[in-house]
C-alpha cells in the first residue's frame, strides 16, 4: 500500500485519525515515534518556527523545505496544512499543491478564508479551486488527500444563528466539489459535529481544544479525524519560556526536573535518518 493509499485508509468514521501537528522534523520524529499513525503540519507552528507569522506570511522556498525535511525523517504519510493555497486562482492553488506533493506529501488542508485580504470566499470560488486541484493531481497521477476546510465558525463569520448551517452547506459544497475530507475549525459541540457528521459523505476533522469532546467521544459522534493544529508546538515553546524565565529570573533548574528529552533519545530519534 502506497502513503496516499494508507493515509486515506486511515479516515475511517467512529475510529478517528489522531494527528499530533508537528512544526519541525524533530516534532515530526518524535510524533511518529509515540506512536502516530499519520503526521500532519500546523500552518502556524511551521511558519513561527521558520520565523514568520501564520497566515501566508512565510516564505514558500523554506516552507517546502521544511516539508521536505519532514518527510524524509518519517516513514509515516505526511499532510501539509497549505493555509488557502498561497495564491487564490485556481492554477495558483494547484501548483501550490504540486510543490507540496513534490516534497513528498500526500494531503493537504485548503481553507476558504483569505488571510491578506481577510473574509471568506465564495462557495463558487473554492469549489473551483478544489476542482481544479483534484483535475491536477489526476493529470500528475496522484493520489492526494484534500481536506477542505471551512472558517464559518473559527472566524466567527455571520450571524450566530445561521453559522451551523452555513458550515454544513460550504462543506457539503466542497466535497461535491471532490474534497475527501472535510474541516471545520471552532465547532466542539457534540450535538453540532453529530449534524455535520450525519449531513457529510465525506470524513469530518475535528480541530480538539481544551473543552472538546474526547477522543473516545467524538468517535462516537462518527469523526474520522482529530487534529490539535498549533497547540503542540504552543506547548513546547511554553515549557521553553517557563525555563527560560527561570533561568534569568532565579538562576535555577528546576525546569530539569520536568518531562525532558535525554540527550541520548533526541540522537536516537533520527539514529536511523541520519
Amino acid at each position: 500500500m502506497s502513503a496516499a493509499d494508507a493515509f486515506f485508509d486511515l479516515h475511517r468514521r467512529g475510529r478517528p485519525l489522531v494527528l499530533c501537528n508537528a512544526w519541525d522534523a524533530f516534532s515530526a520524529r518524535l510524533f511518529e515515534a509515540e506512536g502516530f499513525e499519520a503526521i500532519a503540519t500546523s500552518s502556524a507552528g511551521v511558519a513561527n518556527a521558520l520565523g514568520y507569522a501564520d497566515g501566508e506570511g512565510v516564505d514558500l522556498d523554506l516552507l517546502f523545505a521544511s516539508l521536505r525535511n519532514i518527510v524524509r525523517v518519517v516513514r509515516a504519510p505526511v499532510s501539509a496544512d497549505l493555509e488557502a493555497g498561497f495564491g487564490l486562482e485556481p492554477a495558483d492553488t494547484a501548483r501550490t499543491v504540486e510543490r507540496a506533493i513534490e516534497a513528498g506529501a500526500v494531503g493537504c488542508n485548503l481553507e476558504d478564508y483569505d488571510p491578506q485580504r481577510g473574509g471568506l470566499l465564495s462557495i463558487g470560488a473554492q469549489c473551483t479551486r478544489i476542482r481544479a486541484v483534484k483535475a491536477h493531481c489526476e493529470a500528475l497521477g496522484v493520489r492526494f488527500f484534500l481536506n477542505a476546510r471551512t472558517d464559518v465558525m473559527f472566524k466567527a463569520v455571520g450571524d450566530p444563528q445561521n453559522r451551523l448551517e452555513g458550515t454544513i452547506e460550504r462543506l457539503r459544497a466542497y466535497a461535491a466539489a471532490g474534497a475527501d475530507g472535510a474541516f471545520a475549525p471552532g465547532v466542539s459541540d457534540p450535538a453540532q459535529i453529530e449534524r455535520i457528521v450525519r449531513e457529510l459523505d465525506v470524513p469530518f476533522n475535528v480541530l480538539a481544544r481544551a473543552g472538546s469532546p474526547s477522543i473516545s467521544e467524538l468517535g462516537r459522534l462518527g469523526v474520522a479525524r482529530v487534529s490539535l493544529g498549533s497547540w503542540p508546538a504552543r506547548i513546547a515553546m511554553g515549557a521553553a519560556r517557563a525555563a527560560a524565565r527561570e533561568l534569568l529570573e532565579h538562576g535555577t533548574y528546576g525546569f530539569a526536573s520536568g518531562p525532558v528529552l535525554s540527550y541520548e533519545e533526541s540522537n536516537a530519534l533520527f539514529s536511523a535518518a541520519s
